[in-house]
């Protein structure tokens, strides 16, 4: 015999993760500690799932997060008022741009320093060649 269980009704893991989320990495390090106190295999489970969902480094921030969109990035629910809504979401939308827009000049500004880095050092090999070749004419 089945029973129906219905959608509100989450499994006991499902229920765990939010219970947790909702507690912040601090629940998920003292989870973590204790089950690996507990029975070692299952910390080390834990260990991999916190690692594998990026729930170590997440934050606080991670359930206010919407997985898998790059067009709007945050969710938020609904003050009631269209007019501060609407505001809202175009303010998050241009704070968006800009820091993509900040992104990628730090990108262009790393691949800047690199580049210059590295025709440093072939400029110092080159040279160092050129003096070891003057060394070897003037040995012989």
């Amino acid at each position: 015999m089945t029973t129906y269980s219905s959608p509100a009704e989450a499994s006991w893991p499902h229920r765990a993760e939010s219970w947790l989320d909702e507690r912040g990495p601090g629940a998920w390090i003292a989870a973590l500690v204790v089950s690996l106190v507990v029975f070692w295999p299952i910390g080390l489970v834990l260990l991999a799932y916190m690692l594998w969902t990026k729930r170590i480094f997440a934050g606080h921030c991670r359930g206010r997060m919407k997985h898998g969109t790059d067009n709007l990035r945050h969710t938020f629910s609904s003050s009631g008022n269209s007019a501060f809504d609407a505001y809202k979401a175009e303010t998050l939308r241009r704070l968006e741009e800009e820091q993509d827009a900040f992104e990628s000049f730090l990108d262009r500004l790393r691949a800047a320093k690199d580049k210059a880095e590295f025709d440093e050092f072939m400029d110092e090999r080159a040279k160092r060649a050129r003096d070891d070749e003057a060394d070897e004419k003037s040995d012989k």
